[in-house]
């Protein structure tokens, strides 16, 4: 692949144009690359260069899921990478393949944009610096968004970089559901409901009226459920309630993060238990959640799998938090048309969608345990009032393609 751009700044002519993505974690850092060919995005290849606090590894597998490249990178360069690093190695892959390729952009996920950024934006100095500032909101997750984006900046400065925010889906919640019941001394400190996901979310409005048909404008309820999870209530496949606020903390119970908790809790925690800010704040986000409970893993896998009576209260907690959100979802867009179930717990654990579908039986959903089995895309009765659907996400092509569309924007003025 021929990576680069002329010295105007315009692309080079090529057969298609490449997009390369990125979500960046502390110490992981998933990509995906696409080709753009007239008005279609393909995907070529995806995978990630894990554990670089330790003992990394670079794996890649093509569009088919196929495994092409297992790669310890100790054997490299023995001890921790860096981001730099990681993406030094990554874009020398990618230039030693030949897939008549030129890249053209680079797109990332930034879990949060603020009040600042309600859209995709093309990353200047002035960006990258507002959204570092944006740290103490996402502080497990925004500097690790950054460190790749500045990375990326010293290694390919010709290269165009987006930035799409996941929480810029839920730009569109209203007062009431972005207000607080704090007074406007707090409020000034920016504390109001965001929500998160939004990539996802976007992806899945998008998948609607091909999936649902006339359902599609209705009132739909997609649960992202992952080690991350969270539930959007849409209608008009707009966001207009979500169980994520202020921070991707809230909600549901998750992998390891607890959910919504009761903030009297919180100052109990720090009041009486001994325990520091930093402490708590690494058991509620990393010690906590599915792991916490089950006390034995964060995988819904080896839960189900489990004979452990701890692992059997962690899913029916998990179960039982995903339909009381409904319930109040529903409420706050006056009632339910679908349900749409999605990431790697929405997409995979049928046991999970089976139990939430049976115990909102009540709304009119009706279990076709055949079609949950085989993850089928819808899988109610045909004769229920209410219809649950699998949709399998792509956050990255979401980014793909704003990146793609940024980078091809004529500069001001131009």
């Amino acid at each position: 692949m021929r990576v680069g751009q002329a010295g105007t700044g315009r692309l080079i002519p090529t057969v298609a144009d490449g997009v390369l993505t990125f979500n960046a974690g502390s110490s992981s850092l998933k990509f995906a690359l696409f080709a753009h060919r007239a008005t279609a995005i393909e995907p070529l290849f995806r995978g990630q260069v894990e554990d670089l606090d330790k003992d990394p590894r670079f794996l890649v597998s093509d569009a088919g899921g196929r495994r092409i490249v297992d790669q310890d990178l100790g054997q490299l360069r023995p001890g921790a990478w860096t981001h730099p690093e990681a993406l030094a190695h990554l874009l020398h892959w990618i230039d030693a393949r030949d897939a008549g390729l030129v890249l053209t952009a680079i797109g990332h996920r930034v879990v949060h944009g603020g009040e600042t950024f309600q859209a995709p934006v093309l990353l200047d100095a002035a960006a990258i610096d507002a959204i570092e500032a944006l740290s103490a909101l996402a502080p497990l997750h925004q500097p690790a968004s950054i460190a790749p984006v500045r990375a990326l900046a010293a290694l390919r400065p010709d290269l165009p970089q987006v930035a799409c925010f996941d929480t810029a889906f839920h730009a569109t919640l209203d007062a009431v559901e972005r207000t607080f019941a704090l007074g406007a001394d707090l409020r000034a400190h920016g504390v109001r409901r965001f929500g998160f996901h939004g990539l996802s979310y976007e992806y899945i409005a998008g998948e609607l009226p091909a999936r649902l048909g006339a359902l599609a404008e209705g009132r739909v309820i997609v649960a992202h459920l992952g080690n991350g999870a969270s539930m959007c209530a849409m209608h008009a496949r707009r966001s207009r309630a979500t169980t994520m606020g202020f921070t991707a903390l809230d909600g549901l119970m998750m992998g390891t993060r607890c959910g919504a908790l009761d903030p009297g809790a919180v100052l109990h925690l720090l009041r009486h238990a001994g325990i520091d800010a930093t402490t708590l704040e690494r058991k509620l986000y990393r010690e906590s959640g599915l792991l916490g409970v089950s006390g034995l893993s964060h995988d819904m896998r080896t839960l189900l799998a489990s004979t452990s009576p701890e692992a059997a209260l962690a899913v029916d907690l998990y179960c039982h938090r995903i339909v009381r959100e409904v319930g109040s979802l529903a409420a706050a867009i006056g009632g339910l048309d679908a349900l749409v179930f999605t990431a790697g717990i929405g997409e995979h654990a049928a046991p999970v969608r089976a139990r939430v579908v049976e115990a909102l039986g009540w709304m009119g959903m009706q279990l076709d345990a055949g079609a949950n089995a085989s993850s089928h895309p819808c899988i109610t009765a045909p004769g229920s009032r209410v219809h649950a659907f699998v949709i399998p996400t792509n956050e990255e092509a979401v980014v793909a393609r704003h990146a793609l569309a940024l980078a091809r924007s004529p500069a001001p003025g131009g």
